[in-house]
């Protein structure tokens, strides 16, 4: 009998969602949303909604036109149609202007048929999230998705469908970004929605980020209540020291499997893999924008290791110079760190772009001039630049690989490099030098005692 009803109440809602489908048949009110018009019926949203009842009943009942301007205003809609004006009357079509067309039919269907998806449609490419191989399940699309749906449930008076996205991100945060926590994190300060800003604030709470880098992104006095609950989770925490006994605090740590809390949220080793390489677009993202700060968060709040990511050999083949010294500075990646078959160093691409800025910046920071390639030939930069240069006196520009080489730069970044390599070599025949006489002076300071105790037995036992 359960399943009868149930049967028939999704027929019930596929019925009124076929009226939405068909669009224009027994439609009686269109919108214009994003230059594209949406057909829908007066009764049914009126019905569901009690921001459009009181619309329509505004619309058809005689009232001011302040009255109407803020009906229309409360959910985006031009107050144009909502003041019954001959241009209105005339058109036929209300303008929505605060939600984009996506957003609008997906609230539509939620008024009609009491059902909707709350996630971007898999394996589509979005603004934020361009990767076709993305579930959208907690990445950048998915959260943005849900929170213009919530901010439009909320707009259009429809409170089940602003409940179901809540509980939606609220699960839906547990897995997110660090970034999109926060930007959760102020959306359900601004709609006053408790639960999603306890969860929010509590992961922003764990995320281990300095508050002046919190103060970055988010108001003071958000960055003030989750410094709060440090403090608690902290107390929270010397509290739980003294009740248990180190023995088993000791027991708990020899038994703990590492990586475990990475593993089973994800579901396996599949999906984790997926989740680095979305970190590691998003790493990319960020820094073609030039948002290193975003970088950081990430090291800092999601564990993302820029060595790893190959962050350094992305920026110098890919940003500017100052993205490069940006991400250099903030120490979480290795200057001399390996990449590819080949084994190339950062050092290697910027000698291979012959770029003197990328070469000066990372021979600031300590690259090394001599290191070798791993794939047999042991390639310095320096090699690699003296190549280019034998290439281009001999061959000229015109030879394939070499359309990209200015000479100025190739002379100004072999200059750098050869100078960089020849301080290196000083510095080591320096400390080979001072390591050879610490060494000579130990063995006299032993010849020189091996003396005096020999020359002490003999005054000890004369003849």
């Amino acid at each position: 009998m359960e399943e009868e009803e149930e049967t028939a109440l999704k027929s019930l809602s596929m019925d009124y969602l076929n009226l939405l489908i068909n669009g224009q048949a027994f439609s009686d009110v269109s919108f214009g949303v994003e230059g594209r018009v949406v057909h829908a019926h007066r009764c049914i949203l009126a019905a569901r909604s009690l921001f459009f009842r009181r619309f329509f009943c505004d619309g058809a009942a005689s009232r001011s036109a302040a009255a109407a301007t803020a009906t229309a205003a409360a959910g985006g809609l031009s107050p144009m149609l909502a003041s019954n004006s001959p241009a209105a009357r005339g058109a036929g079509i209300i303008p929505v202007t605060s939600v984009s067309y996506e957003v609008f039919l997906l609230v539509l269907q939620f008024l009609y048929s009491g059902q909707v998806s709350l996630v971007p449609q898999k394996h589509e490419a979005r603004p934020n999230c361009p990767d076709r191989a993305c579930w959208h399940t907690h990445c950048p699309a998915a959260v943005d998705l849900a929170l213009d749906i919530l901010a439009a449930a909320r707009s259009f008076g429809v409170e089940p469908l602003a409940l179901l996205t809540q509980k939606h991100l609220a699960g839906m945060v547990e897995k997110a970004s660090i970034e999109d926590v926060m930007k959760v994190l102020v959306a359900s300060r601004k709609q006053n929605i408790g639960q999603l800003w306890t969860t929010c604030s509590h992961l922003a709470a764990k995320s281990g980020l300095p508050a002046e880098v919190l103060a970055k992104h988010l108001p003071l006095d958000v960055v003030a209540k989750i410094e709060e609950i440090r403090l608690k989770i902290s107390s929270l925490a010397r509290g739980a020291g003294a009740l248990f006994p180190a023995h088993l605090q000791a027991h708990q740590q020899q038994h703990h499997l590492p990586g475990l809390e990475l593993a089973v949220p994800c579901g396996g080793t599949d999906h984790h893999l997926v989740d680095e390489q979305q970190k590691i677009r998003r790493m990319r993202r960020a820094l073609d924008s030039s948002d290193v700060e975003l970088v950081k968060l990430m090291v800092m709040g999601e564990g993302l290791n820029l060595d790893d990511a190959l962050a350094l050999h992305y920026a110098v083949e890919n940003c500017s110079r100052e993205v490069v010294k940006a991400l250099l500075e903030l120490g979480a990646a290795d200057v001399n760190r390996r990449a590819g078959p080949a084994g190339k160093t950062p050092l290697h691409v910027a000698a291979e772009m012959v770029c003197p800025d990328m070469v000066a910046v990372l021979l600031d920071h300590h690259a090394d001039p001599t290191a070798r390639t791993l794939d047999g030939a042991g390639v310095t930069p320096l090699d690699v630049l003296r190549g280019l240069t034998s290439d281009f006196l001999f061959k000229g520009a015109g030879v394939p690989g070499l359309a990209h080489v200015e000479p100025n730069k190739l002379r100004l970044c072999l200059e750098l490099v050869q100078s960089a390599a020849l301080v290196m070599s000083r510095e080591e025949a320096a400390a080979a030098a001072a390591a050879a006489a610490a060494a000579v002076n130990i063995a006299h300071n032993n010849v020189s005692d091996g003396a005096t105790s020999h020359h002490h037995s003999i005054n000890i036992y004369p003849r």
